[in-house]
């Protein structure tokens, strides 16, 4: 009986040092898996997210083993702004006037307490200027891309839509890009009647309006916002929180970072990481059906780009080596549908991605997003590749890259590094056209002379 009383004693003991290990050994884990976590808003604010290049997908942006890059085209969405108008007059300013005609000791509402002494960083006169940060964001830019193609003639035109602020872009990225004043600024008009022949075809266009995906992206921000307005509400009872002065606060996140250089809406302290995922995730909605996939206008508006900068990379000879446009955020992801890139279900089988984008509940596994697509400097790049790799044959092969990351174009990837041959890529270009028509047949505006083609870089 002792020994049996001995035996389970032992047991017992051993089982409970076992215990006592696992949870050493777990508790480090545990705490690891937790510091491990990290997260940036400023990499989840859609189209006013400061410039950052996303790895996604995460493929060496070098040039393939074996390629050398011979000509470039880009497309490029101007730097960052003290605010949208749109922006500003629908979210922030009333916020920001109902601020200022406020008695709420914000002293005393925890988290929000910075209100107490906080002061907009935006006037109605800065509306749409670039900021010094976009200014510099943009001479980067040019320093960038001048280190990618360092054996590549720097370019005799940029061109750009009239804009200040696309201007001033690519004037900023011509002083990083070549630093002297040999690189003229083209600018072509924004006006409605250029049709397809210009970095705004959108304008021309009566089947595009700027308030397609409003009604969508609004069903998701009332769901989101809900629980945010009851926590903020119990902080500061007084003060009348309304689902947009919650997207006007996330917006001053990104807009005050880009003016002075940091914000206090950024804090994790007022926002969480879901309740920034949650934002995005409502701008995702609003640009799909803007000018993405759920418009099925916006291929149509991003293949001129998409074709003419083709017929400069595969021809023989042009005069220039790098091909570089400065619009609007709205022709970017018009372009991405061109080419077919972040669709979310393009390897399901189905292919239909307005079934991907729930307006009621988020789909985290979506790879339409707009804060990867869309930041401040987006830009779209279109290479021609001289090469000699192993297990390919020698010749000229393209690949896309967006914000500086290799796209793979379904079903034109037979080159290394998810690059296209030269016959495959010319023929995959043109099937592109065949499926979204002409400009002045899909669009049908109501002016004569419309244009399908985009010709500013023969001129």
């Amino acid at each position: 009986m002792t020994s049996c009383r001995r035996a389970a004693s032992y047991l017992l003991s051993w089982s409970r040092r076992q215990m006592l290990r696992t949870l050493a050994f777990a508790l480090p884990l545990a705490n690891t898996a937790a510091a491990a976590y990290s997260f940036d808003p400023l990499e989840h604010l859609a189209g006013i997210a400061p410039y950052f290049e996303p790895e996604d997908p995460p493929l060496d942006p070098k040039p393939p083993q074996g390629c050398n890059v011979t000509r470039a085209a880009y497309l490029i969405r101007h730097s960052a702004i003290y605010a949208n108008d749109f922006d500003y007059e629908e979210y922030i300013e009333p916020f920001t006037d109902e601020l200022e005609n406020t008695t709420v000791d914000w002293s005393k509402a925890g988290p929000l307490a910075f209100l107490a002494t906080w002061t907009t960083p935006i006037s109605d006169e800065e509306l749409e200027d670039l900021t010094k940060i976009g200014e510099r964001d943009a001479m980067n830019l040019g320093v960038d891309v001048s280190l990618r193609y360092p054996s590549l003639k720097k370019p005799n035109k940029v061109w750009t839509s009239t804009a200040e602020r696309t201007e001033l872009s690519a004037q900023s990225f011509i002083s990083g890009l070549s630093r002297s004043n040999e690189t003229e600024v083209v600018s072509v008009q924004e006006s409605e009647a250029e049709g397809a022949d210009s970095l705004t075809p959108y304008k021309g266009c009566p089947k595009y309006s700027s308030s397609y995906g409003s009604e969508q992206s609004s069903q998701y921000k009332e769901k989101y916002t809900k629980p945010i307005i009851e926590r903020f509400q119990a902080l500061a009872p007084e003060f009348n929180f309304t689902a947009d002065d919650i997207v006007g606060m996330q917006q001053l996140c990104g807009y005050e970072t880009v003016v002075r250089g940091s914000s206090p809406f950024c804090s994790s302290e007022v926002f969480s990481a879901n309740d920034w995922l949650e934002f995005e995730y409502m701008n995702d909605i609003q640009y799909f059906y803007n000018a993405g996939y759920a418009n099925s206008i916006s291929g149509t508006l991003g293949f001129p780009w998409v074709n003419a900068s083709t017929g400069l990379l595969l021809a023989d000879e042009a005069s220039q080596d790098i091909y570089v446009s400065f619009t609007h955020r709205e022709l970017p992801p018009t372009v991405i549908v061109a080419l077919g890139l972040f669709n979310n279900s393009a390897y399901s089988g189905t292919n239909n991605p307005n079934a991907t984008m729930p307006l009621t509940t988020q789909n985290y596994g979506r790879v339409w997003r707009s804060s990867a697509i869309l930041p401040f400097l987006s830009n779209i790049a279109i290479e021609k590749m001289s090469c000699d790799s192993y297990g390919y044959d020698a010749g000229e092969f393209y690949r896309v890259l967006v914000n500086q990351s290799p796209q793979q174009l379904q079903g034109c990837d037979d080159g290394p590094g998810v690059s296209c041959s030269k016959a495959n890529f010319a023929e995959w270009v043109d099937n592109r056209g065949q499926l979204f028509g002409s400009y002045t047949e899909e669009c049908q505006p109501d002016y004569d002379n419309s244009t399908d083609v985009l010709t500013i870089y023969d001129q």
